[in-house]
């Protein structure tokens, strides 16, 4: 279906919706959007008194044609969160795979559409993972993160690298830059975290100018935990006894080197080193009264990365990313025996990105652009006859966006070519796939505080992992690639009363169709101890997505910040055949949702938050042994900020999971109960 030139169905869908949408452009052409600038002449100067400044906690891109939620700043210091991971769970529509504990593989899934299909940016360069397609976010601290930003479908803008069109959800991450004043040249910031779990974490972030067109940040983490906490085991008829979590220590240090360039001619470049190092124990899944493991897992991360953003001539804008990566894994499992003693697997992944996109300005209201990226992955083990897989891939992305005062159209021509060649194995057949994308954004009324309609259509892919088509006795080198299609219609509306103690009203809803096509599943072939994968299934996705925040503000420095965030998702196996036809699929649960709240009071913060993750099943069959319990946690955290002279101290203390709540995300991964963190910074 997606495989050759684009179906004439999809053709004609296109042509049929610009015509409605452009027949519009007439209406919206004499209103504008945007608030006008007053003019200096006209304005006035006021004695006022203490001003307290306030902002909105979840923050949402009003006009774009794609849902997007974002958390910043304070924002994301208000979550009580640890890792990226933690604080992806706010956000609606996310399923996030945790398997317990500080040192637990974390994995995001959106829409569940699984996680292959949401791509994961660093400072807008993609982090790949040929391997297994999954990137986890337990890794990344909120340390030195200034912005996450979660996009449905794709990045709204046309000026970003190819990669980013070809994703069915994406996922950035944008580090801390430098924001000295002309006095201060260079600024220290340590944290030192404690708390449950043996948890040590102390931290180091350097900023400073070098020049006038240079400034440096540096930042050093150190992540030390016993992983151990109490846990209840169930069997049938009741909680049968409460254990101690093993093996699920982590020691873990990341180092990242950034240099930012502003050049005098106009434009900037980002030079950024990463590496991060840790080992840790992999504490299992709890069954048949096993409650100690000891497999291990050693994890090694480089990569350097260079963007550059220039104009080369007039209404043309440039830009160039490159990278290069190298990860090394390492699992043993004393468990598992052979003729050489333990299992002790080692991979080696390489990887190279290039993209370069241009993009010029036709008028005020017209950009094109043209992306291209070429990625290189290439896998070595130390295993007998390892396939050796090594694949090139070519993306192309020619894109267009039309935007008047109350209007906005982008459409996007989506072209991938991937070739992959391995030294042992039958060798698949090279991939070519084109795509259509197609946004709008539209303002039916006047004002910039009004309603704002959107809407989405899109086709993407996803390869199959390496692990998918090589690994022993259960890779399946045949294996096509998961094609997806996605239906969203939303609104978004904000208000901002000009006086009172109500601050700010924002209101965003989306009501999606997805469709998932040669999903990638595991099927049982010569016994039950082996399996392979196999292109069977189809999936179906219908959900809503809600989510509301309000602000105010009253006299003495007292400001509150509410959010609520509400998903339903409909997701059934539709595989012609299957014996699980209609059923819902694993770990995505029909009900879901988040609240979170804050007061301010001048040096002093109250945060609260609370998840809830309605009955799931963890398999595909909906019968009662295979039903999953639906789990909520409530999260309380107090800071207290006070700046003495030039030093801004900070110090937190959070309780989570109040109410000590026993629960699973993943089924026999047990999660922590109660815990605390106490948090000392010093900004100097």
């Amino acid at each position: 279906m997606k495989v050759g030139p684009i179906p004439e169905r999809n053709w004609y869908w296109m042509i049929s919706f610009l015509s409605l949408i452009i027949s519009l452009k007439g209406n919206a052409q004499d209103n504008s959007v945007r608030q006008k600038l007053i003019p200096l002449d006209t304005a006035r100067v006021y004695d006022i008194d203490e001003v307290t400044v306030w902002t909105s906690r979840t923050k949402f891109d009003l006009t774009s044609p794609m849902p997007a939620q974002i958390l910043r700043g304070k924002d994301l210091e208000q979550l009580n969160s640890f890792s990226v991971a933690d604080a992806v769970r706010y956000f609606s529509g996310v399923q996030l795979k945790d398997y317990g504990g500080i040192g637990g593989l974390k994995t995001v899934n959106v829409r569940s559409l699984g996680s292959a299909h949401t791509s994961v940016f660093y400072d807008g360069v993609i982090i790949a993972n040929a391997q297994n397609g999954q990137v986890d976010l337990g890794k990344f601290s909120l340390d030195n993160i200034e912005a996450i930003e979660l996009y449905n479908g794709q990045k709204s803008s046309i000026f970003q690298p190819a990669k980013g069109f070809f994703t069915s959800n994406a996922l950035y991450m944008q580090s801390k830059s430098p924001k000295l004043s002309e006095e201060d040249k260079s600024r220290v910031k340590g944290s030192f975290e404690t708390g449950s779990f043996g948890l040590v974490n102390p931290s180091v972030l350097f900023e400073r100018h070098l020049g006038k067109e240079f400034s440096l940040a540096a930042n050093v983490e150190l992540v030390r935990a016993n992983g151990k906490y109490n846990y209840r085991y169930q069997k049938e008829g009741g909680y049968d006894t409460t254990a101690v979590r093993q093996n699920g220590d982590i020691t873990s240090i990341r180092s990242e080197v950034t240099l930012y360039q502003e050049f005098k001619s106009g434009g900037k470049a980002t030079y950024k080193a990463y590496y991060y190092d840790s080992e840790r124990g992999l504490p299992g899944a709890i069954v048949a009264n096993i409650f100690s493991h000891y497999q291990r897992l050693w994890d090694r991360n480089f990569f350097i990365q260079a963007q550059l953003q220039k104009s080369l001539f007039d209404k043309h804008d440039m830009l160039f990313n490159v990278k290069y990566s190298r990860d090394y894994s390492r699992y043993v499992d004393p468990d598992y025996q052979t003729i050489e003693g333990a299992l002790d697997n080692r991979y080696y992944q390489n990887g190279l990105y290039a993209s370069l996109v241009n993009q010029y300005r036709v008028n005020s209201w017209w950009n094109v652009s043209l992306a291209g990226d070429l990625i290189y992955n290439a896998l070595d083990a130390n295993l007998y006859r390892f396939a050796y897989p090594t694949r090139y891939s070519y993306y192309l992305a020619l894109s267009s966006a039309m935007e008047w005062d109350r209007l906005e159209i982008q459409t996007n021509l989506l072209g991938a070519y991937v070739d992959e060649q391995v030294e042992y194995y039958q060798q698949g057949d090279d991939q070519k796939v084109f795509c259509p994308v197609i946004s709008v954004s539209y303002q039916p009324f006047g004002g910039y505080e009004a309603l704002r309609l959107r809407a989405f259509y899109k086709e993407s892919f996803r390869m199959p992992t390496f692990n998918d088509l090589y690994y022993t006795f259960v890779g399946n080198t045949y294996l096509r690639p998961e094609f997806t299609e996605q239906y969203n219609l939303g609104a978004t509306w904000y208000h901002e009363p000009a006086e009172g103690f109500w601050k700010a009203f924002n209101v965003q809803v989306d009501a999606y169709y997805n469709q998932v096509t040669d999903k990638i599943v595991a099927m049982p072939s010569a016994n039950l101890f082996r399996w392979t994968m196999m292109n069977l299934g189809k999936v179906e996705i219908k959900g809503l997505e809600t989510n509301a925040n309000v602000t105010m503000g009253f006299t003495k420095g007292v400001l509150l910040d509410f959010g609520l965030s509400y998903t339903f998702q409909h997701a059934i196996d539709i595989t012609e055949g299957s014996t699980v036809y209609g059923d819902q699929i694993p770990y995505t649960p029909v009900h879901s949702g988040s609240f979170t709240a804050s007061a301010t009071y001048h040096n002093w913060q109250l945060n609260y938050s609370y998840i809830y993750t309605g009955e799931r099943y963890s398999q595909k069959a909906n019968i009662p042994v295979n039903h999953v319990q639906p789990w909520y946690t409530s999260d309380l955290g107090l800071s207290w900020n006070k700046a003495i002279g030039k030093t801004k101290c900070n110090l937190g203390l959070e309780v989570n999971n109040i109410f000590n709540q026993y629960y699973d995300v993943v089924l026999n991964f047990p999660m922590p109960g109660r815990n605390y963190r106490l948090k000392l910074s010093v900004n100097v």
